[in-house]
């Protein structure tokens, strides 16, 4: 697909001082990109890719993903989860079930091809096959202080009064930016075309499994007549995760099936102070390492920190200076620290506390009704996980029990 503005050339396209620039069009990209374009602004939306493009991911679209989405966005559902089997290092295995949906599975293809297009629809002007070299805020590519260069693999340059970076958790933008990182996780993942029969066992049920490498974790997410089994644990351990997947697909007796995909991918967690700008540069989604510490859930993370940034990159591209600019991004970083920061500073204790009692956890969300109430409205995005530990003060007291502050 490439789509650069309807009757326009890709010249005249080219030739534009863009009010925002998007690097990658992914979830974090698309909303970044339909919320500037919904402000009448001239918003390019740049992906390296060819869309469709395959993405490693669970797929998993939990009750905040779907309140971040457009009113009319038509959510391609491969499949509603309403039972998820709970097992400990492949064993002692329960599976709960809900009334009420939990949360649905996608394709992340079809998924983001969609976002893709309403961000189009919105007014922003979709370019494929432009990968990104670099930014530059100084030099001989930028006119004036009020510009950002944004070169490309080619060497063509385009100019805009800000850019927002949404390409992913290895960013050329994080780059320009300065994010900083303190946690950095290897996902393995494998697409599993099973027969009717088996297909049909896993409808409307996820499985996610405690792993035996701390702070890890397996999933398996049925999509129609093929199972995503994945697992995710620390970087450095390559070898053991590779090993917890092929045990994980022969416990659950998929090893004679053969993966249509075999794919990893690296997710990045922030530091608290990291910078989410750069002058008019602004970062969002995996470009900015915001994603949930513990399960390292980002499409939700994607979509509302994309929505903040395009709100925000249209006020710094109307800055009239430096000084005003910064002050702009600045407002932008207080209102995603403000949010999903918070979000992120209680996963960060949750990790810290599953890979300190992971039989803890599975006994909890086993055994006790209230820690499934619990999952069932994270899941649901009738609360977050900030909401429950600052409005339960027991919940408090027990995270800080098992977790204690370093």
């Amino acid at each position: 697909m490439r789509d650069v503005s309807e009757g326009s050339t890709p010249a005249e396209a080219e030739a534009v001082v863009w009010d925002v620039i998007v690097v990658g069009a992914g979830p974090a990209g698309c909303a970044a990109a339909r919320a500037a374009a919904r402000l009448d602004r001239r918003v390019l939306l740049l992906e390296k890719a060819e869309l469709p493009r395959y993405k490693t991911c669970g797929g998993g679209i939990i009750g905040l993903s779907r309140e971040a989405l457009p009113e009319d966005f038509d959510l391609p559902l491969l499949d509603r989860v309403s039972a998820v089997t709970f097992t400990y290092r492949g064993r002692l295995g329960r599976t709960r079930r809900s009334r009420q949906p939990l949360f649905g599975l996608v394709n992340r293809a079809e998924f983001d091809e969609r976002l893709a297009e309403s961000a189009q629809k919105a007014g922003a002007v979709l370019r494929t096959g432009a990968s990104v070299a670099r930014v530059e805020q100084h030099g001989a590519s930028v006119p004036d202080r009020r510009s950002v260069a944004v070169v490309l693999a080619d060497g063509e340059t385009l100019l805009a009064r800000a850019v927002v970076g949404a390409d992913g958790s290895a960013s050329r933008i994080a780059h320009h930016v300065g994010v900083e990182l303190e946690q950095v996780d290897l996902g393995l993942e494998a697409e599993i075309p099973v027969p009717p029969q088996v297909a049909a066992d896993w409808r409307g049920r996820v499985q996610i499994d405690w792993g035996p490498l701390p702070g890890s974790y397996g999933w398996v997410f049925p999509k129609g007549d093929t199972l995503t089994v994945g697992v995710i644990a620390a970087r450095g351990e390559g070898a053991a995760t590779k090993r917890y997947l092929a045990d994980f697909i022969d416990g659950l007796g998929l090893a004679g099936f053969e993966p249509s995909v075999s794919s990893g991918h690296l997710t990045r967690c922030r530091t608290h102070h990291s910078p989410l700008s750069r002058g008019r540069v602004l970062v969002c989604g995996d470009a900015a390492g915001l994603l949930e510490p513990w399960t390292r859930e980002g499409i939700s993370y994607a979509l509302r920190s994309g929505r903040v940034a395009g709100e925000w990159a249209v006020r710094v591209a109307e800055a009239p200076d430096a000084v005003d600019a910064r002050r702009q991004a600045l407002n932008y970083a207080f209102a995603i620290k403000a949010g999903l920061g918070v979000e992120m500073a209680v996963g960060r204790a949750l990790l810290a506390a599953f890979s300190r009692r992971p039989a803890l956890f599975h006994t909890a969300l086993t055994g006790l009704r209230p820690a499934w109430v619990v999952f069932t409205k994270l899941t649901r995005g009738t609360t977050t996980l900030a909401s429950i530990v600052r409005s339960h003060p027991l919940a408090h007291r027990a995270l800080s029990m098992v977790a204690p502050a370093k």
